[in-house]
């Protein structure tokens, strides 16, 4: 009896420790488009037919869903895109910018990055902790970077996706949240960040608001720790941490505002300094989120995954070399 006791005990923790290493949580696809706002914009009638317009027929070869996964316990939600016809493929970590409900992933984000899942990548997305109805708070760069490197796992659960080759892209915050990452895992093949945080100092001498309210609220113990606060989240700072196996494309408009192009001018520099492969492209009139030429920013963005994650190319020769 004794024996078969033991037994029962065994089996219940090996099923317990299964169902906490199972990260991913919830996964439901999404498919009632006629029921979004812009849904007019999306399609057009054609013999009596609704179907998608031209710009928007990608949608019928990938499948988008809400996904809710555990991260240091915290239930946290976010975005899974992944190409309907694909067996294995690369994958891309995206970070999205703003904080709270600014900048939260919706639909209109997921149709976005829907594009690039139909060039062949699963997209997987955070909405960090504290948002969108997750658990938990985000710290604008704090212990919400886990939430980023969860995905990683998450992406191990999912039989498209192919592990060996992600990728992460980030955008404003999303690029200070890139960058953190970055220096925490060495499971990331390639990088780009447009209008990325780099100098939380500067952005606060540039927007005040951010030192006064942003930070105070979202970060934990900020007051009389400020410095090594603003430290930890910028990038600037710790320059020598990135891999130089790791290469990074920079994207940023030289009429941003929010992000001002200095930040990432000086980080190339920091990454030539340092030897760490990076190509900057810097968009003359273009804003924050470059919107003036979203066409060649995608295409930019499409061609560096595809160099780095899908024929892997060989990294740059960053020896100082030639004629």
């Amino acid at each position: 009896m004794k024996y078969f006791k033991i037994i029962a005990l065994v089996f219940v923790f090996i099923s317990s420790y299964a169902q906490d290493k199972q990260v991913l949580i919830k996964k439901e696809a999404f498919t009632d488009f006629a029921k979004l706002p812009v849904y007019s914009k999306l399609s057009e009638n054609e013999n009596g037919k609704t179907v998608w317009k031209k710009s928007y027929q990608y949608l019928d070869s990938i499948t988008i869903y809400n996904i809710q996964y555990l991260s240091d316990g915290l239930k946290v939600n976010g975005l899974l895109i992944i190409p309907k016809k694909s067996s294995k493929v690369p994958c891309i970590i995206y970070n999205r910018g703003g904080n709270q409900d600014f900048g939260a992933l919706n639909m209109m984000v997921a149709l976005r990055l829907g594009k690039l899942a139909n060039e062949g990548y699963a997209i997987i997305a955070s909405q960090y902790r504290g948002n969108a109805g997750g658990e938990g708070k985000e710290e604008f760069g704090g212990k919400d970077v886990n939430d980023v490197l969860r995905l990683i796992d998450v992406l191990v659960e999912e039989k498209a996706a192919d592990t060996s080759k992600i990728g992460m892209y980030g955008w404003s915050r999303g690029g200070m949240m890139t960058y953190c990452a970055l220096t925490k895992t060495n499971k990331i093949k390639a990088a780009v960040v447009g209008g990325a945080l780099a100098d939380l100092d500067a952005a606060i001498k540039d927007r005040p608001e951010m030192g006064t309210q942003l930070l105070p609220e979202l970060v934990p113990n900020y007051k009389g720790n400020e410095a090594e606060e603003i430290k930890k989240r910028s990038a600037i700072q710790w320059v020598n941490k990135f891999s130089k196996n790791v290469p990074i494309l920079l994207l940023h408009g030289n009429s941003d505002w929010r992000v001002k192009p200095e930040q990432s001018l000086r980080m190339a520099l920091a990454f030539t300094e340092h030897r760490i492969p990076y190509r900057l492209i810097v968009f003359e009139g273009a804003d924050h989120g470059i919107t003036e030429f979203r066409d060649e920013v995608d295409e930019a963005v499409v061609d560096w995954f595809n160099k780095y994650l899908k024929e892997g190319a060989t990294l740059p020769n960053m020896e100082y070399h030639g004629m």
